[in-house]
């Protein structure tokens, strides 16, 4: 199965904020929907988070898209929607010692986001599309390719997408087809 995983728009939050779960507005959903209609196949189902800034962009592409709890943001716990560095310096750092094991407190692990990230892919290339649209998030993101690359934790958790970023990925076999749409930059 091919899967068009794209990156939500840019949020509406300052910069140093952890949001992973925070349920946050986007900006741009029209522009960034028209940029990728306009590259993207036709008719593909599509799939989405079920957090707003996801939502609104599976919706501009699509009038019935399906809501996928696995393909939610990483859990930050008691870190979401503070400053990074309010959380404190101890606290990071024990995080980017094991960052496939340790998770924030009452948040999730890397490797459990990966794990639900996989088995939500699975399920869909189950079902048997040959081909789909991911609304989703870049933590999301990372968590795919590097299972399907067999990337260290390490290596996938620097992976970067753009804001409104679409990248085709073939599931589960692995093979990055490329960028399908440049990402909508506001200007």
């Amino acid at each position: 199965m091919q899967i068009f995983l794209i990156r939500h728009p840019r949020l509406r939050v300052a910069p140093d904020i952890c949001y992973g779960r925070l349920d946050l507005p986007a900006v741009d959903v029209e522009a960034t929907a028209a940029a990728l209609r306009a590259q993207l196949p036709g008719g593909l189902p599509v799939i989405s988070s079920p957090l707003a800034r996801c939502r609104a962009l599976a919706e501009a592409l699509h009038p019935s898209p399906r809501l996928a709890p696995g393909l939610v943001e990483m859990h930050f716990g008691e870190w979401e929607g503070r400053r990074w560095d309010e959380i404190g310096a101890d606290a990071l750092d024990a995080w980017a010692a094991d960052l496939l094991h340790h998770a924030p407190p009452g948040g999730e692990s890397a490797a459990a986001l990966q794990a639900r990230v996989v088995a939500c892919l699975d399920a869909l290339a189950a079902e048997g599309p040959a081909a789909c649209v991911a609304v989703t998030h870049a933590g999301v993101m990372r968590a795919a390719f590097g299972h399907a690359h067999g990337l260290p934790v390490a290596q996938w958790t620097q992976l970067r997408f753009a804001y409104g970023e679409c990248v085709a990925l073939d599931w589960p076999a692995g093979q990055i087809a490329g960028n399908c749409v440049r990402p909508f930059d506001g200007s």
